[in-house]
């Protein structure tokens, strides 16, 4: 491999990771922080998911999974610089993070590193002093969350383990430093390098050469190779780690030290076996969906999907889901395929290579052997899914009844409303106004003609799901047709999912192939009271509090900036419009491009000021004003559009401020409500093609 290549099977390799990592944090989540001897009393070797004998659900929203595909976000937003620094990871922290609400686990200054941080950035220390020893002392800097984040900063590296190394100490002095740094960069490296080598203790060898020979983690890498070699069973080698590295001999909720001892446990004494590794991990218990995680996570890419098939079925129950609930709602609802193509395109840009766009960048393309995208048919006895085709690959659905659905969700389901632990904050990932596309085809081996309906699943009153089909296509066998849907208005009301209903005549098991699903078009929706709590959900809280009586829309913030925030970041060109009404706040509007909490355009009333056209782009710059008189409690109609680097402000139907910028435009995202420290209100959000 050359420097300026990657492996011929890196997206492959990638994905494997992705998905090793969501099953690794799946199975151990459940029992996390469990002790050895209760999960053996309680649930015996763990060797597969325990969820369903716990009472939980599978898919769940975790600070591992959301914090490592978050923050590698730094990458895309600074232009993949390989001189991408902490303080702007830090800065990346910032943008998707909502106070109290997303991502991290909130527990205090002090108590948790990641909240500690936060606040130090929230109050003007930057990273990487926000997470540093002399800041916050040595028993919260070296707290485990730098490597249960680093994942994704070993995937972007194939065989250069080096530079992995590298940016994990960058992007773990966000909040962390000493030994939690040490543990991140050995478990980046180990990711890096397992794209190269499968040997385990070569791959320790690589990555124990990073760090200090007299750090902690070096230390105890060195003992459990050692107990390794000297013939001690698993248990007995636990017990030693335990006695040496437990919990009782380092302060503070859960330090890196003895977890980190558990991932090189688990790989030594796993031998590679990817069931086996993640076995030993959980039932040895402590934090065990953390490290669990990144064993997967390393497992996945030395293995390959292979190595994740040949035990039990680990991915059929996950089927690819993923949720990364941030300040950018419409990418939490998402899957290990678009996931691990987002990590195999940095990594990709870092090598100057052009991206990687499977069947011409459809959002479910299922170019990934195994992978559902999370599809799955409305009852499991009417249908099963696979994707085993070895060219072109594709969605494989064999019907079993004479009719089914499948679909994949595009907002919060029923049940993920419901979710317990860290919120699920999402936006839809299709509106009203755009177009889905698919490609369907039908076996040449079926015997009758098959009848294909595009439908999408949409919230109503009472927050049932109803649906709405678009035009039947009839397959007959070997045919291959493309299905075409345009969202009519859901009245304000969020899609649930999109999917195909298939049918047929006969009693035969018919095989059906989506080729490809995938949506386009701007967005023609108003956002209104509707009945039931969909309609409000689907609005990212980024405020002190979206008030349930009064106006549709009461915002309340008590200090700082805040946003209600909808929408996606493929919106490109449109108008955002809204009448507001200011009641004592310092300025308050509408924003577009949203991007998080800190990127963005936005037309604010400001008091003493009149009307601005801002930007939120590492710091806040007024690109446009201009003198108006207004009074708090009136209403306004401000309207906002963005076509390409052109914006235009509009106060009561007439254009106010204009700007083309140049410089570092934002160039797609959602909309938002936005004031700063006050209440406003407004009785719906619209938007519509320019």
């Amino acid at each position: 491999m050359t420097p300026k290549s990657l492996p011929n099977d890196y997206a492959e390799r990638v994905y494997a990771g992705v998905l090793g990592k969501i099953i690794g944090v799946y199975l151990g989540r459940p029992f996390e922080g469990w002790l050895h001897r209760d999960i053996l009393a309680k649930l015996g070797e763990v060797d597969y998911y325990v969820h369903d004998r716990l009472n939980c659900p599978l898919v769940v929203t975790d600070d591992d999974i959301s914090g490592t595909f978050s923050f590698l976000r730094a990458l895309p937003d600074y232009d993949f610089s390989p001189d991408l620094t902490a303080e702007q990871i830090g800065q990346t922290w910032m943008n998707y993070i909502i106070e109290n609400r997303s991502i991290l686990w909130w527990g205090g200054m002090g108590m948790s590193t990641e909240h500690t941080a936060f606040l130090r950035m929230k109050h003007g220390i930057k990273a990487p002093a926000s997470g540093s020893m002399a800041t916050n002392g040595q028993v919260v800097a070296e707290q485990i969350g730098a490597q249960i984040f680093i994942d994704g900063w070993g995937m972007i590296y194939p065989g250069e383990p080096d530079k992995a190394v590298d940016f994990a100490r960058r992007a773990g002095s966000v909040s962390h430093d000493g030994e939690a740094i040490y543990g991140a960069q050995v478990v980046a490296a180990l990711v890096a390098q397992a794209f190269v080598e499968s040997d385990i203790n070569k791959l320790l060898d690589v990555a124990v050469s990073f760090i200090p020979t007299d750090c902690i983690i070096a230390k105890l890498i060195a003992d459990i190779r050692s107990w390794h070699a000297e013939g001690l069973d698993w248990k007995q080698a636990f017990y030693k780690i335990e006695d040496n590295y437990g919990y009782d001999k380092f302060g503070g909720n859960c330090h890196i030290v003895p977890n980190h001892a558990l991932i090189i446990h688990a790989l030594l004494y796993g031998e590679g076996d990817f069931q086996r590794s993640l076995m030993i991990v959980n039932t040895c218990g402590w934090d065990t969906d953390c490290n669990s995680g990144n064993v997967g996570c390393i497992l996945g890419v030395r293995n390959g999907l292979a190595g994740i098939d040949v035990g039990p079925d680990w991915r059929g129950p996950v089927a690819d889901r993923m949720y990364l609930p941030t300040a950018d709602g419409g990418r939490c609802i998402t899957d290990a395929a678009t996931e691990a193509i987002h990590v195999v395109n940095a990594g990709r840009a870092l090598k100057n290579l052009p991206p990687v766009n499977p069947k011409h960048g459809a959002r479910f393309h299922f170019e990934f052997p195994g992978s559902v995208q999370g599809f799955r048919p409305s009852c499991p006895e009417a249908a099963t899914l696979s994707n085993s085709r070895d060219s072109m690959r594709a969605l494989e659905i064999r019907l079993k009844a004479q009719i089914a659905r499948i679909s994949t969700e595009t907002f919060a389901s029923p049940e993920g409303r419901k979710m317990p632990g860290y919120s699920l904050m999402a936006s839809p990932t299709v509106y009203s106004g755009q177009t889905i596309h698919s490609v369907v085809s039908a076996d040449s081996a079926n015997t009758i003609p098959i009848t294909v309906t595009p439908y999408v699943g949409c919230y109503g009153p009472g927050d049932e799901i109803r649906s709405i089909q678009g035009a039947s296509v009839v397959l007959a066998p070997g045919e291959v047709k493309s299905l075409h849907q345009t969202v009519p208005s859901t009245e304000g009301f969020p899609i649930a999912e999109v999917g195909i209903e298939v049918s047929q005549d006969g009693e035969s098991e018919p095989i059906i192939f989506l080729e490809s699903l995938t949506w386009d078009g701007t967005p023609d929706v108003v956002f209104a009271k509707a009945e039931g709590s969909t309609w409000r959900e689907q609005w990212v809280c980024g405020i002190s509090d979206h008030a349930t009586w009064g106006e549709p829309f009461r915002l309340i913030q008590n200090e700082g900036t805040g946003l209600l925030i909808t929408g996606c970041r493929d919106w490109t060109d449109y108008r955002v419009e809204s009448n507001v009404t200011p009641h004592l706040v310092a300025s308050g509007g509408i924003a577009a491009r949203v991007q998080g909490m800190r990127r963005y355009y936005a037309l604010k009333l400001v008091r003493e000021g009149g009307i601005q056209l801002i930007k939120a782009l590492d710091g806040t710059t007024v690109l446009a004003e201009a003198s108006i008189d207004w009074e708090l409690g009136e209403t306004h109609h401000l309207a906002l559009e963005v076509a390409g680097n052109h914006i235009k402000g509009f106060l009561n139907g007439t254009q106010v401020v204009e700007y083309r910028d140049i410089h570092h435009p934002l160039l797609g995202g959602g909309i938002a409500l936005i004031l700063t420290e006050g209440r406003m209100a407004t009785d719906e959000v619209r938007v519509s093609p320019i």
